[in-house]
């Protein structure tokens, strides 16, 4: 046994977890989803900068403005998911470096000082915080369906017309219905395909 984490729970964060397509109408409660976040918030992005934005998407008004945002194969499913979340970059993160990272206050203003600078690292950043978002839905038991599938220039217009920030993904959240997955999980490359020793 060379990992740490028990069969369990290899299997309920990796091996056994598929995006779900389909859920069922039980409810993802705040607390669900403030648990999710507690987990997740320490996840490493440099420089400590966070840039993570989470929306719950929970109001009709709301879902129906998103929906018609999404592509037509998304729509079904992000209608009638449970709980439906806007991940986005906070283009503005830097605000919040003085105090995520007391000892090098200055950066907020020299490193993070042009907005190209924080869009490519408040991209890269919050896209490792994606990832461990989804692992965090996993660890709650809970499946994950997030997709690219939507017009991410509507989605920001709409819900971030300050321009300050800019949807990642869109994710469904809720226990998987009957039929949640495709009927195979699709295949994944080797070990020998992806890594090299130099």
């Amino acid at each position: 046994m060379t990992l740490a984490l028990d069969t369990a729970a290899q299997n309920l964060l990796f091996r056994e977890a598929r995006t779900a397509n389909a859920f069922t109408d039980e409810p993802v409660t705040d607390e669900q989803v403030r648990a999710i976040y507690d987990l997740v918030k320490n996840a490493p992005t440099a420089f400590n900068q966070q840039p993570l934005r989470v929306v719950l998407v929970r109001s009709p008004e709301a879902r129906e403005r998103l929906v018609g945002h999404m592509m037509e194969n998304n729509k079904p499913k992000t209608s009638t998911a449970p709980l439906t979340a806007i991940l986005a970059t906070d283009h503005e993160f830097h605000e919040e470096l003085p105090r995520l990272l007391p000892f090098a206050p200055d950066l907020k203003d020299t490193v993070f000082g042009e907005r190209p600078v924080r869009e490519q690292q408040g991209s890269f950043n919050a896209s490792l915080q994606v990832g461990y978002f989804i692992l965090g839905v996993r660890a709650a038991g809970l499946a994950a369906g997030p997709m690219t599938g939507y017009d991410a220039a509507g989605i920001n217009k709409d819900f971030f017309p300050d321009g300050n920030h800019a949807v990642l993904t869109v994710v469904n959240i809720g226990r998987p219905a009957e039929n949640a997955w495709f009927p195979e999980r699709l295949p994944r490359l080797d070990y020998d395909e992806v890594v090299t020793t130099v």
